[in-house]
Order: C-alpha cells, then structure tokens, then sequence
C-alpha cells in the first residue's frame, strides 16, 4: 500500500507537470503571431504614410479577414485594365523611387494602380531571412486581383521591383491565377533556395514578361541576367531590356523607366 501510494504521488505529480506543460504550450500558440512579416512594422508604414498620400486613396486589400495596407490609383478613362505595383524589401506601397512614379504616372496610360503592402521583416533582416516571408506573398497578391476584379478589371498585370519582382515571380509559378503580364524591374537571381530564385521561377512563367533593369544597377542583378535569360528560354513572350546610365532605384531617370513600362504594356 505503501508502494502504491508512493506511485500515485509519482503520478499525480506526473499529471502536474503534463498540465503546466499543456498550459505552456498552449500560451506559446496563443502568444506567437501568426505571420512572418513584422505587423507591427506594416502599420507604422501605413501611419506613416497615409496621411501623405497625394495621388490614390488609402484601401484595405483583404487577407483572410484582416486588412492589408494599400494605395489605389484609377485610371484617368474608363479602362478596364489594372496594375498591380508591388515594392521591394522593407518598404511600403508608396515608395518614392519606382513605386511611386509607376502606380501614379501609368494611370495616365489607362490602367487603374493598386499598391499594396508586400510582408516585410525588421530593418536591418539580411536579404536571405526574407525567404521565410514566401509563403505570405500569394494571398496577398491574390486579394489584389480580387480587388482589382471587384473594380471592374479584366486584364491584370503585375509591376514590380527588386525583391517585390522575386516575389511575384514565385506566386506566378506556383498560384493559380489571372494574371496575363508581368514587368520584374530590377529582379536578381541570387536566393540560395531554389524555391524563391527568380531564374527557377521563370522557368514555369508563360506569360509576356519584362525583365528591366539599369546598366548601372546592382551586382546581383546584372551578374544574374543571363542566368534569367536562359531560364525564360521556354517563354517566346520573355524580353530582356537594359536602360542605360540607370541604377536600381533609377534614380534622375523615371522618365526613362515610366517609358519602358508604357510602351511594354501597349500589347494589352
């Protein structure tokens, strides 16, 4: 009896410590977010942001119930063509350099503009931490064709620079959906997981890309271009197209890049 009594204090001190470790975990579930993209830094950028904006209207773009920041622009006629302008690492949807010269000036060119907030890590995330966030970018790039549909478009198109191009090139390869072109402004091939490399992703895109970047632009986009070119070599609707003197933001030179952009998207 003794024994027995012994073992039953064992075991409900086994009870015990199975309880307090179901509460711990239970309260790491409930605590730990359910997103990689730093939240917290998405609706500082939005705060920051809002209020300043001169062309377009802020809009919620929905995500599974919750609302993700962005800036639609409509088109100066009844066009029922839409752009999505995607931005590249840790900025938001109002960038001054590309961003925001293309959501603005190619609604003069007929096409409505939304820019909506791409996940984003903690200023100072190296580059490859970012890989984590894949998984986030196609509902996100999903809503904004459902936005953009609920808008009245038909023809959609996606717009995009620097890591914001990886990004959609890895929905595009890998999602369902009605996206009928695509301008990668900017885009590397650099990522070691061949899962999110552009040069992988383009190998699965069918439809009419642009692949555009600046003479000047950054190493691992002018040491890649190649690598995409061949990639692309399925796609007889892939072009490849240098702006010359420009570097990745091109900077002093968005007349050039709105120029590109515009007459690429002629054929739709």
């Amino acid at each position: 009896m003794a024994e027995l009594r012994r073992n039953s204090g064992k075991g409900q001190d086994m009870m015990g410590m199975c309880n307090k470790y179901i509460v711990l975990v239970l309260g790491i579930v409930l605590v730990t977010p359910g997103f990689a993209s730093d939240l917290g830094k998405e609706q500082r950028w939005r705060e920051q942001v809002a209020d300043s904006i001169m062309d377009g209207e802020e809009v919620d773009v929905m995500v599974d119930g919750r609302g993700v920041f962005g800036i639609y622009t409509e088109a100066a006629n009844d066009s029922k063509k839409g752009m999505i302008v995607v931005h590249g690492t840790g900025i938001h949807p109002d960038w001054e350099q590309v961003v925001q010269p293309i959501r603005v000036a190619m609604t003069e060119q007929g096409w409505h503009t939304p820019s909506i907030q791409m996940p984003i890590l903690r200023n100072g995330a190296e580059f490859e931490e970012y890989v984590l966030l894949y998984p986030e970018v196609p509902p996100r790039l999903k809503a904004a064709e459902q936005f953009l549909k609920q808008k009245g478009a038909e023809t959609l198109v996606i717009v995009a620079h620097s890591q914001g191009a990886t990004m959609s090139s890895y929905y595009l390869s890998r999602n369902g959906n009605d996206i009928q072109g695509f301008v990668a402004i900017d885009m590397g091939a650099t990522q070691k997981d061949s899962d999110v490399n552009s040069a992988i992703s383009l190998k699965t895109i069918n439809i009419p890309v642009l692949d555009l970047y600046g003479s000047d632009d950054l190493p691992g986009v002018l040491e890649t271009a190649e690598r995409r070119k061949q990639a692309a070599t399925n796609n007889a609707q892939y072009s490849q197209q240098v702006i010359q003197g420009a570097n990745h933001f091109f900077d002093q030179m968005d007349d050039e890049l709105i120029r590109a952009v515009a007459d690429w998207s002629q054929q739709f």
